[in-house]
């Protein structure tokens, strides 16, 4: 099963003006700040010079970033799940190990507040989309721990 990430309308166009900015002006700037640096003189001690590439190399990364994350994902509404299952763009319930914790199913970029955050493809959002409300599931942790997760609710975020 092949898993589409999501995003609101309105975290698709903040992310395409954030693109649009670090694509135009960001670039400009960080192309300026290298050149003043470089015309300092020896760049092996130059610490201006290397902060500026490093930043450089920070805001291609984000922009590489953004544009993956603007080709594949499914913008507007959440794709549709069958009545009582997790998917994708839902804030979920959850007793995790024993606790009742409350996580967005989806793109840290749609987020607002301090709702936790997993994607569809980290080892908790994989083991609880397409599960059934009430469904006893456990994922096992990146320290190699079985961890027992009981879907409590879900709903799609607004």
């Amino acid at each position: 099963m092949s898993i589409q990430s999501w995003l609101t309308q309105e975290a698709a166009d903040r992310l395409r003006t954030e693109l649009e900015k670090l694509e135009g002006v960001g670039r400009k700037e960080v192309t300026a700040k290298i050149e003043v640096a470089r015309a300092e003189g020896d760049l092996k001690e130059n610490g201006g010079y290397h902060a500026a590439r490093d930043e450089q190399g920070k805001m291609e990364a984000r922009i590489r970033q953004l544009k993956q994350m603007l080709e594949n994902a499914h913008i507007g509404t959440p794709p549709p799940t069958a009545d009582g299952k997790v998917g994708a763009g839902m804030v979920v319930t959850a007793l995790i190990a024993g606790e009742e914790t409350r996580f967005l199913l989806g793109s840290r970029e749609i987020a607002s507040g301090d709702l936790d955050v997993y994607s569809e493809k980290s080892p908790l959002g994989s083991t609880v989309i397409g599960a059934e409300i009430g469904a006893k599931v456990s994922y096992t942790a990146p320290n190699g721990r079985e961890i027992a997760v009981e879907i409590v609710a879900a709903q799609f975020y607004a």
